[in-house]
This record gives structure tokens, C-alpha cells and sequence, in this order.
């Protein structure tokens, strides 16, 4: 097993960025499918908006076994977006991934992405998934990847958060506003204006766990939230963001994404 030792081992050093919340059932699976792993230069750094259930033990007891894992505790539930910044800011790696505590990777995730990154010059890639539901079935659906993204591209179509990657040294870090939801959406916004394009790997690489009550799926509350990135945060026209709104509804209810 790969350790990190010196400093030729952080060059291509991997920071998984994992914000956490009430999400004992499954983070153990989670981290799992990351120590299961091919490519083992990588780092877990989780971060507990205060959960209220046992998610803090189960981490803590894969620390116990387990050192490529770090953990750290908000002094008040703030959201996923001040998680993720503050993960960020702990994050050692050249690389920078991104995998919600409920969601899942195959064990060549890394291995295939990281070299597709490596062979092409590539600074900021996605890969295609599968969706789950809280049992772990499979739903028969994947969401395909696009092979290349220019910034209205990703406007249109959201890459998976947990199939994302981006080179830190190359690009440097990015933080995201205070927003409740989307929040992963105006990061992509973000590297996407210094990268210029998003590239993917059609493979499906992963698993997004559907469950209910979740943020994520509530998606009648989405609307005005992607309003809001539309309008506040990328400063689109009306016309452009009633177009993207009008894109995304269509897109989910015909589930062409």
C-alpha cells in the first residue's frame, strides 16, 4: 500500500474533498469505495457540518486503521458549500476530487481518470455515472459525460460533483458562495472561465445514491436556485437565464441528463 512519504509522493498526491452530514448509514461505503481503490496516492478529507448521528465515530473508527483519512468538525452547521471550501483549505494534493458522503466510486475511478488527465494535458475533466437508491440498486440510468465542455456547455448540463476533478497546482483552488444548493454548480462555473473546457470520460466511473429528502432532490426548490446563479452570481441576461431555466426543466422532467 501506497503511503504518502516525501515530497515526489504530494506531486501527484490526490485530495478527495467529502463535506458530511447525518450520513452514518452510508459513509462507510463510501470510504470504502476509496480505499478499495487501484490508484492509492490519495487523501479523504472529511468535514462534519455537525451531524447529529453517529457520523463522527464511523469516521473516526476508519482513522483508526486508516491515516490517508482526516476528519474535521464545523463549530456550527454552516451547509455544504462552507465544508467544501474549508476541506479545500486542508487539501494537500496536486489533484482535487470531489465525493459526497452517500455517493460511490469504482475501484478504477482514479486510476482511469488520473491518467486521462495525465496523458492528454487535461486540468479539469468529469466521467459519466450511474444512479442508485438508498439500498444501493441500480436504477437503470446513467448520466453520460459530454467528451468536451465550453463554459455555456456546463451552463446547460451540471457535470456529477462526485465524478469531478481538477488540477490544483496548474489551476489553483476555487471556493464557492454561501449558497444552500448549487453550490457545486458554481464551482464548475468558476474553474470552467479559467480552464475554458470541461472534458469527460463516457465511462461511468461512479454511483449517485438517490435518496429521499434530500437536498439534492428536491427539485422544484432548484429552480429558483439556479435562478439565482443565472441572475446574482454569473450576472446572465433575463433572456438567457429564462432560456437555461426552460433547458433544465425539460432536460429533468424528460430525464435527458
Amino acid at each position: 500500500m501506497t503511503y504518502i512519504n516525501d515530497k515526489r509522493d504530494l506531486e501527484d498526491l490526490v485530495s478527495v474533498i467529502m463535506p458530511a452530514y447525518n450520513c452514518g448509514e452510508y459513509i462507510g461505503l463510501t470510504l470504502n469505495s476509496v480505499i478499495a481503490q487501484t490508484y492509492q496516492n490519495w487523501e479523504v478529507i472529511v468535514v462534519d457540518d455537525c451531524s447529529t448521528d453517529n457520523t463522527e465515530e464511523i469516521v473516526k473508527s476508519y482513522i483508526s486503521r486508516e491515516s490517508r483519512i482526516k476528519y474535521f468538525k464545523l463549530e456550527k452547521n454552516s451547509g455544504a458549500a462552507v465544508a467544501r471550501n474549508k476541506a479545500t483549505d486542508y487539501a494537500k494534493g496536486k489533484y482535487i476530487a470531489f465525493l459526497d458522503s452517500d455517493d460511490i466510486w469504482f475501484p478504477e475511478k482514479l486510476t482511469r481518470q488520473i491518467g486521462f488527465m495525465k496523458q492528454n494535458g487535461y486540468n479539469f475533466t468529469c466521467t459519466s455515472y450511474t444512479k442508485i437508491d438508498e439500498k444501493g440498486n441500480y436504477l437503470d440510468r446513467t448520466i453520460k459525460a459530454h467528451s468536451k465542455r465550453n463554459y455555456d456547455g456546463v451552463l446547460k448540463t451540471c457535470p456529477g460533483n462526485s465524478t469531478v476533478i481538477y488540477n490544483a497546482e496548474s489551476l489553483g483552488k476555487f471556493k464557492i458562495p454561501n449558497i444552500k444548493k448549487r453550490n457545486d454548480y458554481v464551482m464548475w462555473l468558476q474553474v470552467i472561465k479559467r480552464e475554458e473546457y470541461l472534458y469527460g470520460i463516457e465511462e461511468p466511473l461512479g454511483s449517485h445514491r438517490i435518496r429521499s429528502g434530500a437536498i439534492s432532490s428536491e427539485k422544484s426548490s432548484l429552480v429558483r436556485y439556479h435562478w439565482k446563479v443565472y441572475r446574482e452570481i454569473e450576472r446572465l441576461s433575463i433572456v438567457k437565464s429564462s432560456y437555461l431555466i426552460l433547458y433544465w426543466i425539460i432536460a429533468t422532467v424528460f430525464k435527458l441528463r
